[in-house]
């Protein structure tokens, strides 16, 4: 390969390149004494020049309309790339030049703006002009695996500066691989949050960390992946670069919310096209008549003049980043953009407001509405409803299973004293009814209170229209005793039973991750990798749960007139006394501060038992386990008709010879049958 096409272009803030008689260094002065008399000293001179280069006066920006293709494999527009269809990122590219004084970087953004392909113009660059180690985080491995496959190779692939630089996977010794792509003077790793080795693989003067809300709490175990991968920054000083980029969640647990609030908190102010006033544009503005949203047009702060969308294009070109706050970090700054900005042909205001009307009812899809459309995070609420007012709900049953309830499973919660079991009714939308509230006592050393447990794995409940269940699923905490749980659970094998173990932090893309494999301690002998533990994110089902308690049912006179109950509907018989109904409502989400002011939200307890909280929250976690999140409509179908929902049983004159045996409530995965759906190669 020759110097020209190995090396970055000189510009004209090297020194090797000055003009000036009276200062500049020309490479004879700089080799005058050495001896280059052997093999190879043209090729150490002609690193060592390339090291000794200063980075080259460019920007990203720059960088990214001379040199980006876009791939149709990862774009809805290929062919160059041109930075003036999204104008809003010039500047948030810029700062991550090798000039710019900022070192850490946030960018809070609603869904699909451009900031990925941002942060992949950065790798371009990082590749070609200004080459270190960097360090590229996504949520999972898997994800990282994605990214490097849907992205980063067609990012190098279609440009021919940076497929010089990086040799083909298929090369023997390439140094490039899935997670790893080596460059002349650096290396670009990719990892998972989820992956604490990763994490802390290498030194890295960049590092791109995409989809902060996704990551775990914790990275195996080893503390926070944000912690974790900035440490990999401490040697490189004030040349680090830190490039944080999310769609915001939850108010109190979001970090690109907290790293945000920490900056100077940009915003981008765009003129209006009538007077001229500059703003930056909030969706209270966004106006329409009413269920008319293709009307939506968006009002002047200034002269309250409708502005329609097609002046959109030269508003952006118009625009400018401004700071709305001081911080006390001058090498943090931080910008937020919503979809009101998304170019003409992504997101128009007319599908903006269609999605929001549409969200209006649900929590779920106002909070997913929120956070993607808006940039903003959302705010839980985590007031527990009265226990008078839920007792006041109360229903009885016409069967120990209502004819809306297809498969069972339950939650078992292990005491000192006793194991306490709650068995819930799972239907369609999620609607459920507790069916069942079970006290063992005895406690964990006590082999009776096992053998009682165990038997609860055969009983059968009946349902409405003669059908009778078991439980689907039974998933018990290890919270307490967990040699103990996890020796049971062996002895009961996974088709039944699934060990889980709680966790702090929301997680509404996957509340319950695993099964991983933990050591397990039989018959006084350890065995490794002896029992499959879940993990369950608490808070999110505890929100979901006083969520769903809070929603409102039909009058007898609108169930009458076929008013279904909302979807998520929490169903509670006459019997649940009222310490089970305090037990359910006992705890309460509250904001607390640390001492650095930074905000989060975790659960406490108003009072001392919550076992029937506990209990829901296993059991919740066991339909998880079990796919209800993500039945599809025959799945539901097949549950209907194996309950008798569609069709009633006939009556018999002769009673069947086995009464007990269960018929129904049995979650399977159907076998799928037709084409097999192609993947594409880049993709496998």
């Amino acid at each position: 390969m020759s110097e020209s096409s190995s090396t970055p272009s000189q510009t004209s803030g090297s020194r090797l390149n000055d003009g000036d008689d009276d200062h500049g260094l020309t490479d004879s002065d700089l080799s005058a004494d050495l001896d280059l008399g052997f093999d190879g000293a043209e090729d150490i001179l002609r690193a060592w020049r390339r090291g000794v280069r200063p980075d080259p006066d460019l920007t990203v920006s720059t960088w990214a309309d001379a040199h980006r293709w876009l791939s149709s494999r990862a774009s809805a527009e290929p062919g160059r790339y041109r930075t003036a269809r999204t104008p809003y990122l010039r500047e948030i590219m810029d700062a991550l030049s090798p000039g710019h004084p900022a070192q850490r970087v946030s960018f809070m953004k609603a869904a699909q703006v451009g900031a990925t392909e941002a942060g992949n113009n950065w790798i371009g660059f990082v590749i070609h002009h200004a080459p270190g180690p960097m360090l590229a985080v996504l949520p999972t491995v898997e994800m990282a695996k994605r990214s490097s496959r849907g992205r980063i190779d067609p990012l190098i692939a279609d440009s021919a500066a940076l497929k010089e630089r990086v040799q083909p996977s298929r090369s023997r010794d390439a140094g490039n691989s899935m997670l790893s792509k080596e460059f002349p003077g650096g290396i670009l790793v990719l990892t998972g949050a989820n992956s604490a080795t990763g994490l802390r693989s290498m030194p890295a003067r960049y590092i791109f960390l995409d989809e902060v809300d996704a990551y775990p709490a914790s990275a195996d175990e080893e503390g926070d992946p944000v912690t974790l991968a900035e440490a990999r920054t401490t040697t490189f000083a004030h040349r680090r670069k830190v490039f944080m980029v999310s769609t915001p969640t939850i108010r109190g647990l979001s970090r690109i919310e907290r790293e945000f609030e920490a900056s100077d908190q940009r915003r981008y102010f765009v003129p209006c096209p009538h007077c001229g006033h500059m703003q930056w544009l909030q969706f209270e503005r966004l106006r329409w008549e009413k269920d008319q949203p293709d009307t939506a047009a968006y009002t002047c702060a200034g002269c309250e003049t409708p502005i329609a969308e097609h002046h959109k294009t030269a508003m952006l070109e118009g625009g400018e980043w401004r700071a709305t706050a001081a911080t006390a970090d001058a090498h943090a700054i931080g910008f937020h953009l919503s979809a009101l900005y998304s170019p003409i042909g992504w997101k128009s205001w007319a599908q903006i407001a269609r999605d929001w009307l549409a969200a209006q009812g649900s929590d779920e899809m106002l909070s997913a509405a929120r956070n993607t459309l808006l940039g903003e995070t959302w705010v839980e609420s985590g007031e527990a409803p009265d226990w008078q007012r839920l007792a006041d709900r109360r229903e009885t049953y016409p069967a120990q299973i209502p004819a809306g309830g297809l498969f069972l499973t339950a939650g078992a919660d292990v005491q000192k004293d006793r194991i306490e079991v709650d068995v819930w009714a799972w239907g369609r939308g999620l609607e459920s009814w507790l069916v069942d509230h079970i006290v063992i006592p005895g406690g964990p050393d006590d082999p009776a209170c096992w053998e009682a447990l165990t038997g609860l794995l055969g009983r059968t409940w009946m349902h409405e229209h003669g059908a009778v269940m078991t439980l689907a699923k039974l998933a018990i905490d290890t919270g307490y005793e967990s040699a103990a749980v996890y020796a049971w659970a062996r002895q009961q094998g996974t088709a039944q039973v699934a060990p889980v173990k709680g966790m702090e932090g929301f997680n509404r893309a996957t509340p319950v991750s695993g099964p991983t494999f933990v050591d397990a301690t039989v018959n006084g002998r350890k065995l490794k990798r002896g029992a499959r533990l879940w993990t369950v994110a608490t808070a999110t089902f505890k929100a979901e749960t006083y969520r769903h308690l809070r929603l409102e049912t039909p009058s007898d006179e609108q169930r009458a007139n076929g008013v279904p109950d909302p979807a998520g509907t929490i169903h509670l018989p006459d019997w649940a006394d009222s310490e089970w109904l305090k037990q359910l409502v006992a705890e309460q989400l509250v904001t607390i501060r640390n001492k650095r002011g930074y905000a989060r939200q975790e659960w406490q307890k108003m009072r001392e038992r919550n076992e029937a909280l506990d209990t829901r929250i296993y059991a919740r976690a066991a339909a998880w386990i079990l796919g209800a999140d993500r039945f599809d409509a025959r799945m539901w179908q097949s549950l209907e008709k194996q309950a008798g929902v569609e069709t009633a049983a006939p009556e018999l004159d002769v009673a069947p010879e086995t009464p007990n045996e269960p018929q129904a409530g049995r979650v399977t995965t159907p076998r799928r049958r037709g084409w097999r759906v192609s993947t594409p190669k880049y993709m496998e």
